[in-house]
């Protein structure tokens, strides 16, 4: 390997260690959910959040082809109607439990590169997605300021996509090893949450 590449494999992942190192905040304080600025910075301020959410898009970057925008969307998509259930006071079994389940799980399909056929990833991210939407929903108001809150917290979600999709595409095929590092280091990131150990 070049002293090039590897200043770019380094480099790479810096930049994720550093984006998945921020502070977990499971959940907002009362009050924090009346704006667009505080839905869009609460998932930038959540381990969990930011983890699961660049795997997504490094995932979607492995795979390639329509996966790049069909995951990213089926998530936000799919976590806004989650969102919707939240603040209908609708419940959802085991979100807390599979909301770090798919911190694990995300991780290790981009650790392995698992390479599902595009429906089948959107299943995948669909479950996660809804359990991610009802968890920040739940904690909403059901108006106006509750609709700005989820509608920052959807454009911050897709940032933390394009953060992956990027880091993915930008590693290409020679570098691929460091994409699936991340994937290993999300992994193991969740299963630090899980246990408390982060």
């Amino acid at each position: 390997m070049s002293a090039t590449a590897r200043i770019k494999e380094a480099a790479l992942a810096a930049a994720l260690f550093t984006a998945s190192a921020l502070p977990a905040y499971a959940h907002v304080e009362m009050g924090a959910t009346s704006s667009f600025e505080a839905g869009f910075t609460h998932p930038l301020l959540g381990l969990d959040h930011v983890t699961a959410m660049i795997a997504v898009g490094l995932w979607a970057a492995l795979k390639g082809g329509k996966a790049i925008w069909v995951w990213p969307a089926t998530f936000v998509g799919v976590m806004l109607a989650g969102g919707a259930l939240g603040m209908l006071h609708v419940p959802v079994p085991l979100v807390e439990p599979g909301i770090l389940a798919s911190v694990v799980a995300l991780g290790i399909l981009v650790a392995l590169a698992v390479n599902l056929p595009v429906p089948a990833g959107v299943a995948v991210i669909g479950l996660f997605a809804l359990l991610h939407g009802h968890a920040h929903g739940s904690e909403v108001p059901e108006n106006a300021a509750g609709l700005e809150y989820m509608a920052g917290f959807a454009l911050a979600t897709l940032l933390l996509h394009g953060i992956g999709i990027a880091a993915g595409c930008g590693v290409g095929l020679k570098l691929r090893n460091v994409a699936q590092a991340a994937g290993a280091a999300c992994a193991a990131i969740g299963v630090g949450l899980a246990f408390g150990v982060i």
